[in-house]
């Protein structure tokens, strides 16, 4: 798989794309090509999809997740990868929701809203909308729009934005990402460690990371040390490797494959970094632990 591209500059950049942009909002008709390998996307902006026709479906780093024609998704920033598919017709409508126009919303509503009973799993990168009523309407407006050649003026299409968040804060359906929203009112930038943990295992350069999490290099680095007590760099390839440890005593999955799913883009330079951190080879770190299992079993 080639490098990760951004989702966002990738759908300003593509002139099939039907678009409505102002500034870091971006809402997108997007006709997907047929993909005959893996395309790895990364954004620094949080997003919907809304899927119009055929079926679509994305890995992250905790799971896989597929849509129907009509269902939805939301994506916090982060990076994901979109497994090869055949499908001619595959449409999705796509919001890009900056955090500031969120805290904006989320902070004209408070007095309407209800307390956050329970802060959103760090973890979850990937929320299932319900589609009730009101977000059903949403989407069938914005296809009218996408459908017309002339752009809306940009006052209307802010309220469109503000109509899809109030929507989601105040649904009874979407509880899971109403809390999200509002956890955004919480803090000026996302917190460092939940962008990390989420993206560890993703091939990405630094500044990639940095724009995850709201921040220039220079002061994302600083923080980092402050969190970790080490460097971005140092702390991206322990955690890789502690992962790929783990997955050689939990699968069956090969050596390239464990690489690969860790963030490492070569086999050799996987195998060279494990060995240096754990004193023998990814092979010979899985027979000995198959070992260990095998005098457990027989001592039981």
């Amino acid at each position: 798989m080639s490098a990760l591209l951004n989702a966002f500059e990738i759908i300003r950049a593509n002139p099939t794309a039907k678009r409505f942009e102002i500034g870091e909002i971006l809402f997108a008709q997007f006709d997907c090509p047929v993909l005959d390998e893996p395309l790895g996307i990364w954004s620094q902006t949080d997003h919907l999809i809304h899927v119009v026709s055929a079926r679509s479906t994305w890995k992250t780093s905790m799971g896989t997740w597929s849509a129907e024609a009509g269902e939805t998704v939301f994506f916090r920033k982060g990076a994901f990868v979109s497994p090869p598919h055949l499908e001619e017709d595959l449409c999705l409508l796509i919001f890009f929701i900056p955090d500031a126009f969120v805290r904006e919303a989320v902070r004209e509503l408070a007095a309407d809203l209800q307390p956050i009973s329970q802060l959103p799993d760090a973890r979850e990168v990937v929320i299932r909308v319900k589609n009730d009523m009101t977000l059903s309407a949403f989407f069938q407006s914005m296809l009218v729009y996408f459908a017309n050649d002339e752009q809306p003026p940009e006052v209307l299409l802010k309220l469109k934005l503000k109509e899809l968040l109030i929507s989601i804060l105040v649904s009874p359906g979407n509880p899971r990402l109403s809390a999200y929203f509002r956890s955004l009112a919480l803090c000026d930038a996302p917190p460092l460690p939940a962008i990390m943990e989420a993206n560890f295992c993703h091939s990405l350069p630094l500044d990639a990371f940095a724009k995850m999490c709201h921040r220039s290099l220079s002061s994302f680095k600083r923080e980092f040390r402050r969190c970790y007590g080490t460097t971005p760099g140092k702390w991206l390839i322990g955690r890789r490797l502690e992962c790929a440890a783990q997955m050689l005593l939990s699968t069956s999955m090969s050596m390239t494959e464990i690489a690969l799913e860790c963030g490492f883009e070569e086999p050799s330079h996987f195998s060279r970094t494990f060995k240096a951190m754990f004193g023998r080879s990814p092979t010979d770190y899985r027979l000995k632990g198959a070992g260990r299992e095998k005098m457990a079993e027989l001592l039981t």
